[in-house]
């Protein structure tokens, strides 16, 4: 299961959020091991956690997040940036947006650390950072239609589902994949994400009390201040607005 779409049109062209995109695909496809130096590139820029507490290679805290293990990997993490970025990105402006972006994935970054401060596997992904405007999109929107894509091996079934659901739920397998997996044996950043998460939230507060805090929530109902795109109940939607 995983989320498609929401159903929170944003009223701006999201320059910040398409720029985030292209640079994730741009350096993807520059590091591929069938281009000359991408290889090289890729093990430059990752993050070594190490090697960040020793005070060296420290570009990597930013660099990482431009950087992906593989086309799933890059497809997942720019499908929910592409869903929830539009709207954080009209919330807080295209350079409050960059800088709470970048701002998250630095926290990520630093969670995954204290994790397991001496490790050597390199960490790479935008994962962190696209947790933190989800925890962001949460703080403003918990009530906010999102449709998630089942899949039942033979068959599948679009359910729209309110964003608490969707990100709560993101956020406690998290959370659990965090307690019950090892760091050191590489794999999913899963405490990444969950810094990445909570960091969004912190960061989206400010945004969300000018905004009224609790009676914005009492305002809208925890939904987008203005209607809900409908998309036809027929047929699987493109993703998109």
């Amino acid at each position: 299961m995983f989320p498609i779409r929401d159903h929170n049109p944003s009223e701006q062209k999201p320059w910040i959020t398409y720029g985030l995109i292209a640079a994730n695909i741009l350096l993807y496809l520059s590091t591929l091991p069938m281009v000359a130096g991408g290889e090289w590139l890729w093990v430059r820029l990752a993050l070594y956690p190490l090697a960040v507490v020793q005070g060296e290679l420290l570009w990597g805290l930013v660099t990482h997040m431009f950087l992906h293990g593989g086309i799933m990997h890059l497809a997942g993490n720019l499908l929910f940036l592409y869903i929830f970025g539009d709207n954080l990105e009209e919330q807080l402006g295209r350079a409050g947006f960059l800088i709470f972006y970048l701002l998250a994935g630095l926290v990520a970054a630093a969670a995954q650390i204290a994790a397991d401060p001496f490790s050597t596997i390199p960490m790479v992904g935008a994962s962190g950072a696209i947790a933190g405007v989800m925890g962001g999109y949460l703080l403003l929107f918990p009530r906010a239609k999102v449709d998630i894509l089942a899949i039942f091996i033979i068959f599948f079934k679009v359910f729209t589902l309110p964003a608490w659901i969707v990100l709560g739920v993101w956020l406690a397998i998290q959370i659990f994949g965090g307690y019950t997996t090892p760091t050191d044996g590489g794999g999913v950043a899963y405490w990444a994400h969950a810094g990445g998460f909570l960091a969004g939230v912190t960061l989206a507060l400010p945004r969300f009390l000018r905004l009224g805090g609790p009676t914005f929530w009492a305002r809208t109902h925890g939904h987008p201040p203005h209607p809900d795109a409908v998309y036809a109940p027929t047929r699987i939607p493109r993703v998109g607005r």
